[in-house]
């Protein structure tokens, strides 16, 4: 597989650019979507819950760039599986006609959903810079800033292994598409994007069973770095990147073994 997809690295370069173009075909305002969309949803729901969890500056010291952190890493997240997920039926029609290794169409997926994240980060870099110099709420920035990188490859290596598994699902069960997306929306809730667990009046049962969300562990080592200017719970980074790794080599197993049968079902 590994021999493969470097035998391949130049179409899975094409299909990458080919996925970034088409994102944004037909759009007025094209790429700066990309700024516009994570600022606009933003904004929305620091009006709606910043009288609810943004008052606590303890918690979240600086609550617009606290959810903005929480909303990127998820909406990355979100997006490249659910495109990773779609992307071998959708191609069915060149898979039927030529031999293209297909977890090329899942990889590229994630990687181009991840080249967009990476430019929405500046959304949080204009935020940061203006609360820096404009606000009494200035964001701690120290040298841990540069380890918010971690995170980001691990979050990566998450996407690239939930994505697999998904892509195979989806070519045997069509409506695996449709739970995603409740369960996507369910995600939402249990990651503290919004909100910080020990704001939560909750049993410690209920708040340990959030933290086992590995997106709990990745947001809040993110969060660490770049808000608070402070090393990361290491308790977080190995579960994190144990959760990340299990979940690629599972997913690139599932796929090694399905992919023959596709041909029958897409």
């Amino acid at each position: 597989m590994f021999k493969n997809l470097y035998k391949y690295r130049y179409l899975l370069v094409e299909i990458v650019k080919k996925n970034i173009k088409l994102q944004y075909r037909n759009s007025v305002l094209g790429v700066f979507w990309t700024f516009l969309q994570p600022l606009l949803t933003t904004l929305v729901l620091v009006l709606v819950f910043s009288n609810i969890f943004g008052r606590d500056n303890k918690a979240v010291l600086n609550y617009p760039v606290y959810l903005l952190c929480g909303r990127l890493l998820y909406e990355f997240y979100s997006q490249s599986t659910k495109r990773a997920m779609r992307s071998v039926r959708l191609s069915a029609s060149v898979i039927k006609k030529v031999y293209i290794p297909k977890y090329i169409y899942p990889i590229s997926n994630v990687i181009s959903t991840f080249i967009t994240f990476l430019i929405s980060l500046l959304v949080l870099v204009v935020f940061i810079l203006y609360f820096q110099f404009f606000s009494d709420k200035p964001v701690h920035i120290t040298g841990y800033a540069f380890l918010a990188i971690v995170p980001i490859l691990i979050l990566f290596i998450l996407c690239l292994g939930v994505g697999l598994i998904l892509s195979v699902l989806e070519v045997f069960f069509k409506d695996i598409e449709y739970l995603y997306d409740v369960f996507c929306m369910l995600l939402f809730y249990l990651t503290p994007i919004f909100y910080h667990v020990d704001q939560l009046k909750a049993a410690p049962a209920v708040k340990m069973a959030l933290m086992a969300n590995p997106l709990y562990s990745i947001v809040s080592m993110f969060r660490s770095c770049v808000l608070f200017g402070e090393m990361w719970n290491w308790h977080w980074f190995f579960y994190a990147l144990g959760f990340s790794i299990a979940m690629l080599l599972i997913g690139a197993f599932v796929f090694y073994k399905k992919q023959d049968d596709f041909i029958l079902h897409i």
